[in-house]
């Protein structure tokens, strides 16, 4: 997924990357329904070009955090969808041991610092990785997914001046979906652009379409360029849409049908694959991309189904640090 610095993505690559997350995503509703995954389930079906183009930005090293809605973002960076899969299905083969879950997927192997439960939990965190790799000199950047919601919180606010104030190497990258939960942004933010927000802290900011993953990867890139070359973060505010509800079970009262439709007509999916075929890809190159998804799902679920749980004496492992042979932790 990762692309050099300076070169144009492949958008085959992507493509093939947002169709992977779009029927993980799809497959996973369906097994949730039929009780072979458990707790809660928030899907991210309509916003794989956020994920998608924004990772394609980032170096195998580069930090994220990401949200409780976090599949995409967590296939994006770079980890299989065997581990993903196996993870929601509780088993020991999964990123997480299967002690995770669908909300806090981690992958500390391609970067990926947590998903989080906690409405802007993971910023602080992308703030602190930061301020490491500030202090360590490696060079790496850290990008934090949330939603728009999250600007409300007060540690958005206290990591916004961290970042400006130590010219940190972060991007802070808002999924706006227009909705935190079922209340439309409009009822709780005294600003139209999320990407506004950082002004008090001179940190600029821009908003791209969320939907268009070429536009998310040129904007991304300029962003940690920008962060690499030492002059500090920046806000990047993506619009876009979930096309399912806020989580399963969510009946969607507080949508207007007409709404959901024209976001329909803008699908990320719908966007590349017409950017793919005004390019002179071939429609049969494009099915075998649906059919290679296909089967990788295929693969990881049963790869999943197959899997051992954890050991029940194995409970509290990776849950507390366990000392070494010398008695350090």
């Amino acid at each position: 997924m990762t692309i050099a610095a300076n070169q144009e993505p492949d958008l085959v690559v992507l493509y093939h990357k947002m169709c992977q997350i779009r029927r993980m995503e799809e497959r996973l509703e369906e097994l949730f329904k039929a009780s072979e995954i458990y707790g809660s389930l928030h899907l991210c079906i309509g916003q794989e070009a956020t994920v998608t183009g924004a990772c394609a930005a980032l170096r195998p090293e580069d930090y994220i955090t990401a949200t409780y809605r976090g599949h995409g973002a967590t296939l994006a960076k770079g980890t299989s969808v065997q581990a993903v899969v196996a993870e929601l299905f509780g088993r020991e083969t999964g990123c997480c041991h299967g002690r995770s879950g669908s909300m806090l997927l981690t992958d500390l192997a391609v970067g990926n610092l947590g998903c989080s439960g906690i409405v802007a939990g993971g910023i602080p965190i992308a703030t602190g990785a930061a301020l490491s790799a500030r202090l360590s000199k490696n060079n790496r950047v850290a990008l934090t997914f949330f939603g728009e919601g999250a600007t409300n919180q007060g540690v958005f606010h206290e990591s916004l001046n961290m970042a400006a104030l130590w010219k940190l190497p972060c991007i802070f990258f808002c999924e706006n979906n227009l909705y935190a939960e079922m209340t439309h942004i409009s009822k709780e933010a005294s600003v139209e652009r999320m990407a506004d927000r950082g002004c008090a802290c001179d940190i600029p900011g821009v908003v791209v379409d969320g939907n268009d993953v070429e536009e998310v990867y040129r904007t991304t890139a300029q962003a940690v360029a920008r962060a690499r070359a030492g002059q500090g973060p920046t806000i990047i505010e993506a619009m876009t849409y979930r096309l399912t509800g806020h989580m399963f079970g969510d009946v969607q009262t507080y949508r207007p049908k007409a709404e959901v439709e024209s976001w329909r007509a803008r699908d990320p999916l719908l966007v590349a694959r017409r950017k793919l075929e005004h390019r002179g890809v071939k429609r049969g190159t494009i099915e075998e991309i649906h059919q290679r998804v296909e089967a990788e799902i295929d693969e990881a679920i049963a790869f999943a189904r197959q899997s051992p749980e954890p050991k029940s004496e194995e409970v509290s492992r990776y849950v507390f640090c366990e000392p070494s042979a010398n008695g350090r932790v």
